[in-house]
């Protein structure tokens, strides 16, 4: 990208949560002027104070931004931003670039996409994994899919967020995020019962994640989230509702594919009873309050 303003896109941004905020942040040198929009207005203000322009509907964004990046919360979320009445599409400009960074269904790229070629404008899935340290620290990774050429114009924004590959064709990228998440309910659940295990053992957290950390066991969960626990910090560096919704996509793109994946299954069903007793909010690592439930050990409390 040309460092000379003039040549520099507008950019547009919508969705400036606890992950958004932050990555529309670190492209912002790349853009002439940003616009971003949120449905809860003042999560935009961080990003107002540094030169962000505040829109009023997606499709206002769309009628000025050359490039648009979204990161919202449910599939539902997404269609209404992109299809909605006053929704993206709407509002699109002949050849805009439209990239949707939520993790949703891979059918759901698909159709942005394609509604997106019809309008003489192109579409990449580029769900990111991360959570918040890596949405602030610009350490995501992010999963790609679409055309090579939208590839190569979106990249310098990416190298901005993290690190990115390209999957393959329009819906790779959430196809890609779908195996992210099924490793990430797997190694978490390991994971959060490893902790339970040594409060019940008598050891010593720090010391136990400090040495198994170094060794086969070491993985983002056990480095990212079991100091978060071990410190009672239940905060949502990513939200079990989100976690839910994601397992949930994965579980029904399974199905269509022949296949049983008994253990997500199993994860998703204890984080579903955090849900239940009112406690989506809290941050995926509190799935340990799940397990310490069950086995009505009383070791861990918010």
């Amino acid at each position: 990208m040309n460092n000379n303003t003039k040549e520099k896109p507008i950019v547009g941004w919508i969705g400036t949560g606890v992950m958004g905020r932050w990555m529309c942040e670190h492209i912002m040198p790349l853009a002439s002027k940003v616009i971003v929009f949120n449905r809860t207005i003042e999560k935009a203000d961080p990003l107002k104070k540094l030169g962000a322009h505040v829109a009023h509907s997606p499709k206002e964004i769309a009628e000025e931004a050359d490039i648009i990046f979204t990161i919202v919360g449910h599939p539902s979320d997404v269609r209404d931003v992109y299809f909605g009445e006053s929704g993206l599409f709407s509002g699109a400009r002949n050849k805009s670039l439209f990239i949707d960074m939520t993790t949703t269904e891979p059918s759901l790229a698909i159709d942005i996409q394609k509604k997106a070629i019809s309008l003489g404008c192109d579409a990449l899935d580029a769900p990111v994994s991360g959570g918040d340290v890596g949405a602030k620290e610009a350490r995501l990774t992010i999963m790609v899919g679409g055309t090579d050429g939208s590839y190569e114009k979106a990249l310098p924004f990416f190298s901005l967020m993290g690190s990115s590959t390209l999957q393959g064709k329009s819906g790779s990228g959430q196809h890609t995020k779908m195996c992210n998440q099924i490793v990430i309910a797997g190694t978490m659940a390991g994971m959060c019962e490893s902790l339970l295990y040594a409060r019940k053992a008598g050891l010593d957290g720090k010391a136990l994640i400090d040495t198994i950390s170094k060794g086969a066991a070491g993985c983002w969960s056990l480095n990212n989230m079991a100091p978060r626990i071990l410190d009672n910090n239940y905060d949502p560096g990513f939200m079990i509702d989100h976690f839910v919704k994601d397992m949930g996509i994965a579980l029904a793109e399974a199905r269509l594919m022949g296949l049983a994946l008994p253990s997500l299954a199993l994860v998703q069903q204890l984080y579903i009873s955090l849900q239940g007793s009112g406690q989506g909010s809290l941050g995926t690592q509190a799935l340990v309050l799940a397990l310490d439930r069950i086995n009505d050990t009383h070791l861990f409390s918010i």
